[in-house]
């Protein structure tokens, strides 16, 4: 049966991310925080300018797909998540996930986004394997990405420097058959 409901859930839905929505997206990379947890380089700043040059470059991206993460109850944008680096002939993609307030954090939006985008992900791109990486320190997101099925495959040791420490980066990947098996399905898509 078609899910016609495919990038909506229970407590959010995924949509495409307007030009209206730079404005928060900026407000949160002014967290160096939010910076922290989503991106390996330096926590800077963006402004409106640059992130719109970051947008159209997604726009015209055959590789990418990037959503907005909006809470049904009142069209909220909280979030961004994105499957980008696509290797179609193998069948294999990137994913990052980055819920832009803190306020929102813990109240199942990240996991149910995720839930949504590996939907999309095997079912709609058809793909085979999805990757991330997250920082050590990132300890909510690791439990999230293991309770939905993400394996740990590698560490890339002593990847980050922060604060005067050293911190590693986790590799973690999750098949069709896993994200299935994880689901209760059986192999049957």
């Amino acid at each position: 049966m078609i899910d016609v409901n495919l990038l909506r859930g229970k407590k959010i839905r995924l949509t495409a991310v307007a030009k209206e929505d730079l404005l928060t997206i900026t407000r949160w990379y002014e967290d160096a925080s939010f910076g922290r947890l989503f991106d390996a380089k330096p926590a800077l700043p963006k402004s409106e300018a640059q992130l719109t040059k970051w947008l159209e470059k997604i726009e015209k991206d055959e590789d990418s797909y990037l959503f907005a993460i909006r809470r049904l109850e009142d069209d909220l944008l909280i979030g961004i998540v994105e499957l980008d680096g696509i290797l179609w002939t193998h069948q294999n993609c990137w994913l990052s996930v980055g819920l832009g307030d803190t306020a929102n954090w813990g109240r199942g939006y990240g996991r149910e986004a995720m839930e949504l985008t590996l939907k999309y992900a095997f079912n709609e791109l058809n793909m085979h394997r999805v990757q991330l990486t997250v920082f050590s320190y990132n300890e909510r997101a690791i439990a999230l990405y293991e309770g939905l099925g993400f394996t740990r495959e590698g560490i890339y040791r002593e990847h980050l420097h922060r604060d005067g420490r050293r911190y590693d980066m986790y590799l973690y990947g999750l098949l069709r058959s896993e994200w299935e098996e994880h689901l209760g399905m059986g192999g049957e898509g």
